[in-house]
């Protein structure tokens, strides 16, 4: 059957990707302080400089990438120099950040859900906060036991200019797959960050488990349950 429906994009942390955020996050700044400690980074002033260059990338007003952004911050704390250490933080995001992996959980049934969507049809795109390197993101998709090449797109910090909750993130997306947005539909986890894109004319409905913002699930009334609820769902969209 023909369908308007072309798209569904699909958020990862929480939702493809079972994530408990304050334990990925502890895990995640404890292995990098621990890396970097012994070049002179300062433990403590190095996880407040990372959040400080995490709001620049969700503050960016697209002049320019999330990762310019976010390494303008942090050389203006550690200075120009401490850019010579670059390759640390590369190192880091090969060889340590596959290490966290325990700290984040395994749904066999997103990937069912990933390749359900292709039988029926449609592109797949991963509209993730892109806050994190590529490397970083993909590693995380693999953690999910998803092929990354099934997505035209998989958005990370080196090439995007806005990040969620800001709508013009799931404009740039659209415009970049060339597509429209009575044309798409969002799979999420998160009433704020994924739920904006209503703003736009996106349907979205919400994985259970790892719901975030549920003031907004419940005052836009947001659909949300089981994957395959969220198939069903996708199913009733496209007839």
């Amino acid at each position: 059957m023909l369908t308007m429906k072309k798209m569904i994009l699909f958020d990862l942390d929480g939702t493809l990707l079972p994530m408990d955020e304050p334990v990925f996050i502890k895990a995640y700044f404890g292995a990098l302080t621990r890396k970097m400690a012994p070049l002179g980074f300062d433990p403590e002033k190095l996880i407040k400089t990372m959040w400080a260059g995490t709001k620049a990338m969700v503050m960016n007003d697209g002049t320019k990438t999330n990762e310019e952004a976010f390494w303008q911050v942090f050389k203006s704390v550690f200075g120009e120099a401490s850019m010579e250490h670059y390759p640390v933080f590369e190192d880091f995001y090969e060889n340590d950040f596959p290490k966290l992996q325990y700290s984040c959980g395994f749904r066999p049934e997103a990937n069912e859900m990933i390749r359900a969507c292709l039988d029926r049809g449609y592109r797949v795109a991963l509209a993730t906060n892109p806050i994190f390197p590529s490397l970083a993101t993909e590693e995380r998709v693999r953690w999910a036991g998803i092929d990354k090449d099934v997505f035209d797109i998989i958005t990370t910090y080196e090439d995007w200019h806005y990040s969620k909750p800001n709508p013009l993130y799931f404009q740039e997306v659209m415009d970049r797959l060339g597509v429209h947005p009575e044309e798409c539909l969002m799979i999420g986890n998160d009433g704020l960050e994924d739920g904006i894109i209503r703003t736009l004319g996106v349907d979205v409905f919400l994985i259970d488990g790892f719901l975030l913002h549920p003031e907004e699930i419940e005052k836009n009334q947001i659909p949300h349950g089981t994957f395959a609820e969220a198939l069903e769902w996708i199913d009733g969209k496209g007839e």
